[in-house]
Order: structure tokens, then C-alpha cells, then sequence
């Protein structure tokens, strides 16, 4: 796994701590088994994969991965795609799950995650931590951001995504100046303090931090004494006073090699049903807004060792096929089809997510489902075409997505195929 060019100053140490212990309660029944990172996405991705390949593209390549809940599949994903190099110290994906060394608690918020984890910090001394989120889809040059850092003098620096003033109840917002130094935050209010010199958006918190590393333990120790938890709604605001405090416009994030078709500064919360199916359809098409083929900005994942694709007597229109997918006359529309699923004669798919090892039998017909691992659909099944018959078995949203949670036993064991299968989560 090599990194592409990166923007962040390399005179400076950094290291990231990554906030991966979601519990994803609005992603249910997709996070009834693994927590919200370790979701996966797109055919062949996890959430988790979005943002380590920002930061290991970037040059980043200290990395801590903070674990909680559910967390046995992440851990198992990242031991397999995660193993950057073992030649050289400073280069890895760890797993840190709740050490309780100072009490017999779990992280009980995002600044309390990194507070159990203070040692680590101070072991490497780095200039520079970063703290970001697990849970998005998005492509960011971090390196940028740190440039703004630095050019700011910064104690702390808040990635802000320009959002629509109406939108505001949805996010944590950043005040700020016309210079971007950071005035106050306003928790998902009503209404918004706009951007300077922009009345109709907001800056929405990304959850994505670089601290000043000095800065960071000095606040971390303060809190802890205060019985403060997040850094969102108790560590930022009290810095405010005594820190140069800045935010980092998201919108002017470059990163290489993204189409003139596509959306610049991509950031999706996949924190629901509908918008994890909506992020979906954004990858879809001749001109995706989110084009996941990027050589020059590549999101890594694991390296499956399996065979490609096999399509036989089938109608396929605008469908992403995993490795190791057997569709055999079938239609498949609109959809997206992860490794070693099956699509039997006669199925009908649109609009939906096949995820791995499910196997849709024959004369199926399915419309805007999302199929979990791990499933058998039978023989002339119809799901979502009559919301109201699949509400009696199945959980839809309010928008008709159903959902077909996971598979209670692992049907890759059953052989779909003569064999095949992994980790069966």
C-alpha cells in the first residue's frame, strides 16, 4: 500500500487518532452484528476505508483506530486490509479498544476516547494530533487542512462544511469570523449563524479536528478533572477562551485526480437508512458524483484473493458486481452486488444492495431493498414492490427502502457455490 503525494508538512510529527466506536443505532438492523465504520459500502469497501485512505494518501500514516462497540468485525477487516508496513514503526493501523486503565468505564464521549488514550500521544510526542471521525464517506486532502493550520497558527483547527441554512437542526455549527477563527458553536439549533458574507449556509462541524498536540493534553487534562466528555460540546467551547481556535472551510478541499463531473468536496453522514442507500446511488452512472475509480487518490480495502465476476444470459444496466459474483440470466438494474453473491435465473433486481455471500433465487424480484450478508432469498420472493405486506416482516423507512437484516447463519457454509466464504460477519 504506498500513499499517494501528500500536502502535510513533513517537518512536523503527526499521528491520528480515529474515532471508531459508533454505535450506529440509526443504521439498524445493518449494525444489529458490527458497528457503524465497519458497514460496508459500495462493492467492495467499508465505512472505516473512506477515512483511513484520506489520511494514509495524505502522508499519515500513524494511526490509531479507538474501537467500542460491536467491534470484532472491524477488528478482523482492519487486521486484514490495514497492515501498512512492518519494516517501519512509525507506520500503522492499530486497534485500541477501551484500555480502562484509569477506572472501570467505557468511552463515554469523544474527548473521553482520546483522554484513556493520553499515553499513546505522549509516547510519540508528536507536533500534531489529529481526531476524526469513523462514520462518513468522503474524500479529503488532508494535508490541506494542516497547511491551514499551520498558516494560522492554529491551537486547533475544525473541518466546516458549508451547509444550507435550513439544514442546521441536522449539525453541530461552527461561528466564526470572516477570517475563520472560531467564535462560538451552536448545537443543531433552529436556525444557524450564517457564514460570514454568506447569509443562506452554515458551517456544520465535520467532527474532524488537528490539535496542536501541547494544546490537546493540556485540554484532555482539564476535562478530565471537570468530568468533561466530548470534545464537540465541552472541549472546543471551553478552549475558546484561551486558544486560537480556527475553522477549515471543507469546500476548498482539493484532492487529486477528481473528475470535473463530480462533486469537489464530497461528504456524506451515512448515519441512516436513507442516506446510506442514497450515498449508494451517488456512485452509480456513467458521471458519478462520487467516482470511486481515482488512481491518483485510491480508497483502499481488503485485497480479496478471489475471481472476478461471472455474468452469463443476464440483462445488466448501471450495476457495480463484487469479486467473486455469479449472475446467471437474471436482471440486474440500478444496484450494487458485493462479493460471492448469487443472482439465480429469472431474478429482478433494481434499485437495491446485495451484500456479500446472499444469494437471490430464482424468479426473485426486488426494488429498493437492501439485502444484508449472508441471506437467502427465495424462490419467487417479491420484496418492495407492496411496502405494506414487507412492513408485516421487515423493517422499511419511511421513504420504502426495505431492509433484509443479516442472515442468522452464514450461508457461504452451505457452499452457494461449491465453496467460498470469509469472515462471517
Amino acid at each position: 500500500m504506498q500513499p499517494t503525494q501528500s500536502h502535510a508538512d513533513n517537518r512536523n510529527s503527526i499521528m491520528a487518532m480515529v474515532m471508531a466506536g459508533g454505535q450506529g443505532s440509526r443504521l439498524r438492523p445493518l449494525t444489529d452484528k458490527r458497528s457503524k465504520p465497519a458497514v460496508p459500502f459500495g462493492s467492495r469497501y467499508r465505512i472505516i476505508d473512506f477515512v483511513l485512505s484520506n489520511l494514509v494518501n495524505s502522508g499519515i500514516s500513524t494511526i490509531y483506530l479507538l474501537v467500542q462497540y460491536k467491534s470484532q468485525s472491524l477488528i478482523e477487516h482492519v487486521r486484514k486490509a490495514w497492515t501498512i508496513s512492518p519494516l517501519f514503526p512509525d507506520q500503522f493501523v492499530t486497534v485500541v479498544p477501551p484500555q480502562m486503565l484509569n477506572g472501570k468505564t467505557w468511552f463515554t464521549g469523544t474527548a473521553d476516547a482520546v483522554a484513556q488514550n493520553l499515553e499513546l500521544i505522549e509516547s510519540h510526542h508528536p507536533d500534531l494530533v489529529l481526531v476524526f471521525g469513523a462514520d462518513h464517506v468522503y474524500r479529503m486532502d488532508v494535508g490541506r487542512m494542516i497547511e491551514h493550520h499551520l498558516e494560522h497558527d492554529a491551537d486547533v483547527t475544525v473541518a466546516a462544511l458549508p451547509v444550507a441554512r435550513e439544514e442546521s437542526s441536522s449539525f453541530g455549527v461552527i461561528v466564526a469570523d470572516s477570517d475563520g477563527r472560531v467564535r462560538g458553536f451552536e448545537e443543531k439549533p433552529a436556525q444557524g449563524t450564517p457564514i460570514p458574507d454568506d447569509p443562506s449556509r452554515v458551517y456544520a462541524s465535520m467532527g474532524n479536528y488537528v490539535f496542536r498536540a501541547g494544546c490537546l493534553v493540556r485540554a484532555l487534562r482539564d476535562a478530565q478533572r471537570n468530568g468533561e466528555t466530548d470534545f464537540g460540546s465541552h472541549v472546543l467551547p471551553r478552549m475558546l477562551a484561551g486558544s486560537r481556535v480556527f475553522a477549515y472551510d471543507f469546500a476548498d478541499n482539493r484532492v487529486p485526480g477528481v473528475k470535473s463531473y463530480e462533486e469537489q468536496a464530497y461528504w456524506r453522514d451515512v448515519g441512516t437508512i436513507d442516506a446510506y442507500y442514497a450515498a449508494h446511488q451517488d456512485v452509480l452512472g456513467a458521471q458519478p458524483i462520487l467516482d470511486l475509480f481515482n488512481p491518483r487518490w485510491p480508497v483502499f480495502s481488503s485485497n480479496y484473493q478471489g475471481p472476478v465476476a461471472r455474468v452469463m444470459d443476464s440483462e445488466i444496466d448501471n450495476s457495480l458486481l463484487g469479486a467473486a459474483t455469479l449472475v446467471e440470466g437474471a436482471r440486474v438494474c440500478n444496484s450494487i452486488v458485493r462479493r460471492e453473491a448469487v443472482i439465480e435465473e429469472g431474478a429482478e433486481i433494481e434499485d437495491s444492495i446485495i451484500m456479500d455471500y446472499a444469494r437471490v433465487s430464482k424468479g426473485a424480484r426486488l426494488r429498493r431493498v437492501i439485502v444484508d450478508r449472508h441471506n437467502l432469498i427465495e424462490r419467487e420472493t417479491s420484496i418492495g414492490w407492496d411496502l405494506e405486506q414487507d412492513r408485516a416482516s421487515l423493517p422499511v423507512t419511511d421513504s420504502g427502502i426495505v431492509v433484509v437484516p443479516r442472515g442468522r447463519t452464514p450461508f457461504f457454509a452451505r457452499g452457494p457455490r461449491g465453496g467460498g466464504g470469509g469472515y462471517s460477519d
